[in-house]
């Protein structure tokens, strides 16, 4: 998880070194349009692991590999619809998410050439899921990792020597996708032990088992895509406000903090999803112990991770940002200010998606949705409107550890008294 997180923030440093501020910030705004993939990919992929892993703690699995199948097609077929009209209708789309006509130029050479990539990243992500569930988390790691490092190379290659700007640097994330695309579909075709793709039917009753078995992914998964739109949300909002206080440059301090926090989030994320297979596998085998287990180790590593994550972020800002930003620009200076402020949210996101993650991991869909929604959306958009107006700009970076942290309290207030959630 820490390399998908390099896909990313690659593209920052490398962007921001040699292209400019500009350059990152027109990035950052184009930054929802990944995240509502990986929001998708994260939907059938939580939900098809919640899924498939009771059917095979039952011993069913040809249903199993039926559900695997389902997610692949569906959710690829899904994804190339959104990234075609996306593409038709780019430029509408950009000012959409407030994209500037300074930086609209950037942001469609960006756009174009991510487009491909993010069609990948469904069976990428998804098959990462699946491999875990065959028993093989070393090989679902190097999906990350292997991708993760070509990307980095390639993102230097296009950037410096090739001097192709934004254009080279999604270019460099879209082929290293695909490599990773290839990987995943190897691996279930002609490796796996117990996950296998079958052939689909598509008479009438096929075609209605197939929308009843994605329905019920998506219930499993819903939140996990929340969590990918939350991050979008924090980004559009964040992007408004800060365009409108502070201009580019203020967008261009933003985009720091929303390239460093995906490694937070993608850190805290490998621990619930870790933690997930086994809570739902036992869970559907009603070995509650296991299941007190798994989610007790998962909450304690969380805390660890969130701490850690806040005092990186907090003694190690000067370093961190000047990989993006060049010392003494504007920028600089905002970053420097404002990311000890937005690092304090990493403990309470930490706890936040542990827990939510549990929720799915036992089916508890709905709660799990409520909970998402709660930092996504109902604290955050008011956060970023109303702390500005009585302190900026500190308020702008408050938002988000006042929606995670509210979020947090209550998760506690609200639990279930059967759950192991204290």
């Amino acid at each position: 998880m820490v390399f998908a997180s390099l896909f990313t923030v690659a593209d920052g440093i490398f962007v921001g070194q040699g292209v400019g501020s500009n350059a990152l910030a027109a990035i950052n705004i184009v930054s929802p349009v990944f995240l509502l993939t990986t929001g998708i990919a994260l939907m059938f992929g939580v939900g098809v692991s919640v899924v498939a892993s009771i059917h095979l703690a039952q011993g069913n699995i040809k249903a199993a590999n039926i559900n695997i199948t389902q997610a692949f097609t569906v959710a690829s077929l899904l994804m190339t619809v959104l990234a075609l009209a996306i593409y038709i209708w780019r430029a509408p789309f950009l000012r959409m998410l407030g994209c500037s006509d300074t930086l609209m130029p950037l942001a469609l050479d960006y756009l174009v050439l991510i487009l491909p990539g993010c069609i990948c990243i469904i069976s990428q992500m998804i098959g990462t899921f699946v491999i875990r569930l065959d028993g093989s988390p070393k090989y679902a790691a190097s999906l990350e990792i292997i991708p993760g490092l070509l990307n980095i190379f390639l993102d230097w290659l296009f950037v410096f020597p090739l001097q192709m700007g934004v254009a080279g640097s999604a270019l460099a994330s879209s082929l290293a996708c695909a490599a990773a695309s290839a990987m995943a579909f190897w691996f279930v075709l002609f490796r796996a032990r117990t996950v296998k793709l079958r052939w689909l039917k598509f008479t009438l009753t096929s075609l209605y088992l197939t929308a009843r078995n994605i329905g019920y992914m998506v219930r499993s998964g819903f939140s996990s895509m929340l969590g990918e739109l939350a991050m979008s949300m924090i980004l559009l909002a964040g992007n408004y406000v800060f365009i409108r206080e502070l201009g580019e440059d203020g967008v261009a301090a933003f985009c720091v903090a929303c390239y460093l926090y995906p490694i937070v989030y993608m850190i805290n994320n490998a621990v619930a999803q870790s933690a997930q297979p086994i809570i739902s596998f036992n869970y559907g085998a009603g070995n509650t112990s296991r299941v007190r287990e798994s989610f007790w180790l998962s909450l304690r590593t969380a805390t660890i991770c969130g701490l850690l994550a806040t005092a990186v972020l907090t003694l190690g800002a000067k370093p961190l940002i000047s990989l993006f930003l060049q010392t003494g620009t504007r920028a600089y200076d905002i970053a420097i200010a404002g990311l000890p402020l937005f690092a304090v949210s990493a403990i309470f996101f930490a706890l936040n998606v542990v827990m939510i993650g549990y929720y799915q991991a036992i089916e508890e869909n709905s709660r799990a949705t409520v909970y998402m929604l709660l930092r996504g959306l109902v604290f955050l958009i008011p956060a970023f409107i109303v702390l500005p107006m009585f302190i900026s700009p500190q308020g702008m970076w408050l938002a988000v550890p006042v929606s995670e942290a509210l979020t947090l309290c209550v998760i506690l207030l609200t639990r279930k008294r059967s759950s192991f959630i204290i």
